[in-house]
């Protein structure tokens, strides 16, 4: 399967409590992005976020202390902008989603948010369950909490054998 996966494009994390101007700028990027995917028979897999009432008590919530992605809030939602039909959407609660093992892919391409966070971490874990696949990164869909940090992160996978795209 060759696959697209928009990682955590979600309302808190582009104009929600952790959302950035950067955030809010790569969506049309996004969307086109996901567009294109559909167009060239890709698989378009979203992951999404997913905390719970007691985020603020969990591991998580005590190092990054801003209640976000609460299940069934508008901030857990999939920004609107993007088209979700014809896609699989994983609900995750930690950074990387460890179930990839399941998916039978031949090439993967990451787009999302945030890149220092859950992009590079989704990127690693299917670069080292499929190390014999092209995993690609396309910078110019991607945002990290800050620009410094999404430019470790780009350099990071760069180092880790994932091709990063227009950036």
């Amino acid at each position: 399967m060759r696959a697209l996966v928009v990682v955590d494009m979600q309302n808190d994390f582009i104009d929600g409590s952790l959302g950035t101007k950067e955030a809010v700028g790569i969506v049309r990027n996004v969307k086109k992005k996901i567009a294109d995917a559909h167009s060239e028979g890709r698989e378009v897999i979203f992951t999404r976020d997913t905390h719970y009432d007691n985020y603020l008590e969990t591991n998580e919530g005590k190092h990054l202390p801003v209640v976000h992605c609460i299940e069934e809030s508008k901030g857990w939602e999939i920004s609107s902008e993007l088209d979700t039909s014809a896609s699989t959407i994983i609900n995750k609660n930690a950074f990387g989603y460890t179930g990839w093992a399941d998916f039978d892919f031949e090439e993967v391409e990451l787009v999302g948010l945030c890149t220092d966070i859950c992009v590079v971490s989704n990127a690693l874990i299917i670069k080292a369950l499929f190390p014999e696949i092209k995993v690609s990164v396309d910078a110019s869909c991607c945002a990290g909490v800050t620009p410094e940090a999404h430019g470790a992160a780009l350099a990071t996978m760069r180092s880790c054998q994932i091709e990063i795209v227009n950036g």
